[in-house]
């Protein structure tokens, strides 16, 4: 499975990131996929080449890149919730410099970049994201109607939020079809319906999904959170998202 470090020049400067595509010389669907808070690492690489094996050019950008190469932070090999707090804590200011203006100038380079690669297909792609990428993947996809023609989210964060501008807010362009999945701890009651009537609002096709028996975080095996099942029905449903949308390679 070919893999590259790549750089995407940006208007903040040059992002670097992970890819992994089919080395089979042949031309694939591009698939932006967005890290959870710690990053990339050893884990996201993994998953973007699982993707890649089934028939996709991923890419991972390194969501914090104006503080230096991934892995930004240092991170542990393992996770665990004795140093997540701390953990997270270091992460804050990192994540609340991360506004909406940034995201969506970074999503712009992200996409020109990916679609421009050789070894990626014609047509619009899909927007993966876990974690707080879950947000940023649907605004991407919201902001890019067209270019994207599919959009996840696993165990996503800060989907509804008293913002104006709280992604769930920002759905009326959205064109690409979305499936949500939900540890049994991301969303209130109230929150799942307001974003549930959002989606239903923007006339798009959508699933949004409890997978029972996890808690935030359950499709990472570097957390506590990791749970096998719920991993299991993650890649089902994105691989079905994913055929639905773009096809495969």
């Amino acid at each position: 499975m070919p893999t590259k470090t790549l750089h995407i020049p940006t208007a903040d400067g040059r992002a670097d990131a992970y890819a992994a595509f089919p080395g089979d010389g042949t031309r694939h669907p591009g698939v932006l996929l967005y890290p959870d808070a710690f990053g990339v690492r050893p884990e996201l690489e993994k998953k973007a080449q699982e993707l890649a094996g089934h028939g996709y050019y991923v890419l991972v950008p390194n969501l914090y890149y104006r503080h230096g190469p991934a892995p930004v932070p240092d991170l542990p090999e393992h996770i665990g919730e004795d140093v997540r707090p701390a953990v997270i804590a270091g992460l804050l200011p990192l994540l609340e410099e991360h506004t909406p203006e940034r995201i969506l100038r970074d999503a712009d380079a992200y996409l020109g970049f990916l679609t421009a690669q050789p070894e990626v297909g014609a047509g619009p792609v899909g927007v993966l994201g876990y974690c707080i990428g879950g947000a940023l993947a649907v605004r991407t996809a919201a902001a890019n109607p067209g270019r994207v023609a599919a959009v996840a989210g696993f165990h996503p964060g800060f989907l509804v939020t008293d913002a104006p501008d709280s992604p769930h807010r920002l759905l009326a362009g959205l064109t690409a079809e979305v499936h949500l999945g939900l540890s049994e701890n991301d969303m209130s009651a109230a929150a799942l319906g307001e974003l549930t009537r959002a989606l239903d609002a923007a006339g798009v096709s959508h699933t949004t999904e409890i997978y029972p028996g996890t808690v935030h975080g359950f499709t990472m095996s570097d957390t506590d959170a990791y749970d096998a099942a719920g991993v299991r029905r993650h890649g089902d449903r994105l691989l079905a998202l994913l055929g639905r949308t773009l096809g495969t390679g």
